[in-house]
């Protein structure tokens, strides 16, 4: 495995403070984010019990982007979520949520691809990086996602139906670009 494939190691003291073990030296959850953004991936772990806690400082994450008025999780989304942790939904959602991003991460490959190829926006200034920040997002979200093929068989037929879904929307979209 090489050195980029490894997680990065962020160890957190007593006095909360984390540590990058790479560059040896302290970091905030704002540089925590940047390197997730750049598509390396991190673990947290409390140096004296050794726990993971890199779900924690994830979700912290996200809460402060969320509050900052950053939002990407709609009220609706954010509701069902809760409910999901007291429900009979609280069996499936996680399997839901990694289909969804699979499906979301396909659809924005596939536009991507339909750019790349006859597109009249590829002479336009800064496609180029445009494309390229799109390609880090795309490369970034599916090294957080479980492949879709670690879904339970039952749901495959659900699954099947969201992304015909999916297919058509596409459609329509590439009609309306021309």
């Amino acid at each position: 495995m090489t050195e980029t494939a490894k997680p990065l190691l962020i160890k957190r003291y007593a006095s909360r403070r984390l540590y990058n073990t790479e560059t040896s030296d302290y970091v905030t959850l704002d540089d925590i984010a940047g390197y997730i953004r750049e598509g390396r991936d991190v673990q947290i772990v409390d140096l004296k019990s050794g726990d993971d806690l890199t779900r924690q400082y994830l979700l912290q994450i996200v809460a402060e982007h969320e509050s900052r008025g950053e939002s990407v999780l709609p009220v609706d989304v954010l509701t069902e979520l809760v409910r999901s942790y007291t429900s009979q939904a609280a069996n499936v959602m996680p399997q839901f949520l990694a289909a969804s991003f699979e499906m979301l991460r396909q659809g924005q490959s596939a536009m991507m691809e339909n750019l790349h190829k006859s597109s009249p926006m590829a002479g336009m200034p800064g496609f180029d990086a445009m494309r390229a920040q799109q390609e880090a997002f795309l490369k970034a979200l599916g090294d957080f996602m479980p492949q879709a093929g670690a879904m339970p068989p039952d749901r495959s037929d659900e699954i099947a139906g969201i992304r015909a879904e999916l297919a058509e929307l596409q459609a329509k979209l590439s009609k309306l670009g021309k």
